[in-house]
C-alpha cells in the first residue's frame, strides 16, 4: 500500500476544514483531525485499536509517534489518544494511549505514556517522560525523568501557548498554498 492515509477495518482518518497532513506522514485508522490541526512530516499515529482526537488549531510536529491501547476486559475503555485545541507537540515526542487538554506545549522528544492526564495550560520540558496514570495539574511546568512539576508557569508563558499554536497554523496555511501550488502545475 503506498497511500499515507490508511484505513483499519474499514475506519478512515477524517479532517475537518483547513487540516494539514504532510505527505510523508503516516495515520492510520480511527482519527479525527479538528479544524485548523497540523501534522508534519514522518509522524505516524495509529488509531487501530482505539481512538486519536486531535483539537482545532493543534500541530503534530516532525517524528512524533501517536499510538493507543486496546480495550480490554480489565480496562474496557482502553487508552484512546484525546489532543485538546490549541496543543503543540514537539519533534519526536511520543503520545500513547494519553489525554492532552487545551493550550499545551510538548516539549520536543516528550514522552507520554497510557492514562496519563495533562491539564490546560501546561509545558512539558523537552525530554521528560509523563509516567502512566500521572496527572499533570493545570498551570505549571513539568521537566524530568519522570517527569515533577517544577513551578507555576508565568503570565508570559500561559500568553504563549496559545500563540505557539497560532503560528503552526499560519505555517500550515502557508504549506497548503504550495500544496495548491504544485497541484496546479
Amino acid at each position: 500500500m503506498t497511500t499515507n492515509l490508511r484505513s483499519y477495518q474499514g475506519i478512515h482518518p477524517e479532517f475537518a476544514n483547513n487540516v494539514y497532513v504532510d505527505s510523508s506522514a503516516v495515520l492510520v485508522g480511527d482519527i479525527k483531525l479538528d479544524e485548523d490541526a497540523s501534522i508534519w512530516p514522518l509522524v505516524a499515529a495509529r488509531g487501530d485499536v482505539n481512538i486519536i482526537r486531535i483539537g482545532k488549531r493543534s500541530n503534530v510536529q516532525d517524528g512524533s509517534v501517536l499510538h493507543v491501547t486496546r480495550k480490554s476486559d480489565s480496562n474496557p475503555d482502553g487508552f484512546p489518544l484525546l489532543i485538546g485545541d490549541d496543543v503543540t507537540i514537539g519533534h519526536k515526542a511520543m503520545l500513547h494511549g494519553c489525554s492532552v487538554g487545551n493550550r499545551v506545549l510538548v516539549g520536543m522528544g516528550a514522552i507520554l505514556l497510557d492514562g496519563a492526564i495533562v491539564e490546560d495550560d501546561v509545558i512539558i520540558g523537552a525530554g521528560s517522560l509523563v509516567p502512566p496514570n500521572k496527572v499533570l495539574k493545570s498551570g505549571y511546568l513539568y521537566v524530568g525523568s519522570p517527569c515533577k512539576q517544577v513551578r507555576e508557569l508565568t503570565a508570559a508563558e500561559k500568553a504563549f501557548l496559545p500563540k505557539s499554536s497560532e503560528n503552526y497554523v499560519i505555517l500550515k496555511n502557508e504549506y497548503l498554498v504550495e500544496v495548491q501550488q504544485e497541484v496546479s502545475y
